[in-house]
């Protein structure tokens, strides 16, 4: 085992520039609509407690609305609020698609891995323990095929924003085994980082083909 040694890198997006772009720009109209549907509300509170008002005048008043009326308007009040609401929030979560980027850490013996928006916020996702992990190898290597034969698509974890490694790194697969179940992740790193996965895990947990 390796104590004390440490190791990070990141795979970034091969479309960060553009994907950046996309991710302000959807994060820009969401708050747009966020702020539609903030004033739609203050002008639903004003119509539906006038709405409310009318209707608890007497009933012979000609002004006097029905139960009807009144349910209708507060129900038309209603959509008309949550329809921009929910295009903003739509847009809000739908931003984290573009510009994701991976951070992988080794650290006493744990391979940890979390995911980053727009290059500002992380999001943890797992802590693999390199005595846990069965295989290292090349995600090109005929061993890739073999490990991930017979396993569902759940189990397969791409840990990479890209389809294509960026220069000087390839993509590799671990097979790891949990106390929940077994999964392929696949990361996209350099070769130093494997060394140390390599070294940590076990020389025989490698595939060189």
């Amino acid at each position: 085992m390796i104590r004390d040694a440490y190791y990070e890198e990141s795979a970034a997006s091969e479309k960060a520039v553009k994907e950046a772009k996309l991710y302000t720009a959807c994060n820009v109209v969401s708050i747009v609509f966020f702020v539609i549907a903030a004033i739609q509300f203050f002008f639903a509170f004003l119509n539906i407690s006038a709405a409310i008002a009318e209707f608890r005048l007497p009933a012979d008043d000609p002004n006097a609305i029905d139960g009807i009326q009144l349910g209708y308007g507060i129900v038309s009040w209603v959509l008309m609020t949550l329809a921009p609401f929910a295009v903003g929030l739509f847009l809000y979560f739908f931003k984290r698609r573009f510009n994701q980027s991976y951070d992988y850490v080794f650290v006493e013996d744990e391979f940890r891995v979390a995911r980053v928006y727009n290059g500002k916020k992380r999001k943890y996702l797992k802590t693999m323990k390199c005595d846990q992990i069965l295989k290292i190898g090349k995600c090109e290597n005929d061993s890739f095929e073999r490990t991930i034969a017979g396993l569902s698509k759940k189990q397969i974890v791409f840990l990479t924003p890209n389809k294509v490694p960026a220069k000087n790194k390839n993509f590799y697969y671990l097979l790891y085994s949990s106390s929940i179940e077994k999964t392929v992740n696949i990361i996209e790193v350099r070769t130093e980082m494997i060394d140390y996965l390599v070294r940590a895990a076990g020389r025989n947990k490698w595939e060189p083909r």
